[in-house]
């Protein structure tokens, strides 16, 4: 059945790129989502962001939630204007965050930046979770309603439902009961974002079952037949990248042709060049932003990492920019050398040079793909993306 709100305009394989209408604008897919997660693209201003080429960015709604609150930033007029972004967002549903905290898997980096509180999950039932917020330890709730309660709040284009995020490690039994729980909570949603929901704003489900196959199959068929507008994956995606490419695939199998896929937290150039080509639209990922500012710039390498430390001491002499070619400030006005120093001496300007350059590096890499897809040349294009020869 043809959809309104997104439509694909050309195929290459299973790659596919096509448009997401969304009530703040288009979205070309597919499409690197950089994060915004408590309401700003860390370093940069909103309209710098759109300047790159990106038509959307994603927040976060956990930590919007926890500060400065949903209801402040009603008040404020909504995300996009409290945030000055005039394009698409995607709110994620907080179950990752939520869920992180109760298997101890929150980033060190979040840990230390966010003050007093040490988050943690004190019970999981039915109706949601009760957990200790981070920042000053009190007690919190959250469940499916009030997860789209606080993305209707928020005022995004595209939210998603409240999930159980589970951790690779963890049983069948477990991963089962928490998937089927997933699907409940996603009742639960629909209904909410039914009865209350800005309008305009879409719903996405999410496909959960861990590593099983099984589990990821009948999930996805579940969440696909449900009355969403579109279908994350999400959950443990596994150990390597391997397991993460296979959970992909079965995951893509199961899910209606019409529906655009969002695979969430994943955005390592090679793992993108795969889901693109097994038919995955959407991509959101900290990588770009946080290697930035810690001193890492990405870069084309048929070595496969992809990745450039810019505080290593052979940076030092350099007087060459991060990559011949690349359009963006710190390629264009500056050396290695000086961005080694930046980085070294923990200046501001270097964090935010080297983001520039990282999603500048991303920008290009989706724009490429899109028309690789549209000339029916992604298999091409991606194995030169291997070889190193691009973006």
């Amino acid at each position: 059945m043809a959809r309104e709100d997104f439509q694909v305009h050309a195929r290459a394989g299973g790659a596919r790129a096509g448009v997401l209408r969304t009530a703040h604008g288009e979205v070309r897919t597919p499409a690197f989502v950089p994060l915004a997660s408590s309401g700003t693209v860390k370093a940069l201003d909103a309209p710098e962001v759109e300047q790159l080429g990106y038509d959307i960015v994603l927040g976060n709604t956990f930590h919007l939630f926890i500060q400065p609150g949903h209801e402040h930033i009603a008040r404020m007029g909504g995300l996009h204007e409290f945030m000055g972004w005039r394009r698409p967002i995607v709110t994620d549903s907080g179950g990752f965050q939520v869920f992180s905290m109760g298997h101890g898997s929150v980033a060190d980096e979040l840990k230390r930046s966010r003050g007093a509180g040490e988050g943690r999950v004190v019970s999981i039932d039915e109706e949601g979770v009760r957990f200790r917020s981070y920042l000053d330890g009190a007690e919190r709730f959250m469940g499916p309603e009030t997860s789209m309660e606080v993305q209707a709040a928020l005022g995004s284009d595209v939210a998603l439902a409240f999930d159980e995020c589970t951790p690779y490690h963890v049983d069948r039994d477990y991963t089962q009961r928490s998937m089927e729980r997933t699907h409940r909570w996603l009742d639960r949603c629909v209904a909410w974002h039914g009865e209350h929901a800005p309008e305009g704003q879409l719903l996405f489900g999410i496909v959960q079952g861990g590593v099983h196959e099984d589990l990821r199959r009948e999930s996805a068929e579940r969440v696909g037949a449900a009355p969403v507008d579109g279908i994350a994956i999400g959950g443990s995606l596994g150990q390597d990248k391997g397991q993460m490419r296979q959970v992909v695939e079965w995951s893509v199998a199961a899910l209606p042709e019409e529906s655009p896929r969002h695979l969430l937290g994943v955005g390592d150039v090679d793992d993108i060049l795969h889901a693109v080509g097994a038919g995955i639209d959407l991509f959101d990922c900290a990588t770009p932003t946080r290697l930035g500012r810690h001193g890492t710039a990405l870069v084309a390498d048929p070595a496969g990492r992809w990745r450039l430390d810019l505080a290593k001491p052979a940076e030092r002499e350099s007087r060459e920019p991060i990559a011949a070619g690349c359009p963006c400030p710190a390629c264009r006005g500056h050396t290695r050398g000086y961005l080694h120093y930046l980085v070294r001496a923990k200046e501001l300007t270097g964090a935010r040079l080297i983001t520039l350059h990282n999603l500048t590096f991303m920008a290009l890499l989706m724009e490429q793909l899109r028309e690789a897809i549209a000339q029916n040349r992604y298999g091409e294009f991606a194995e030169g993306v291997m070889r190193g020869e691009n973006p």
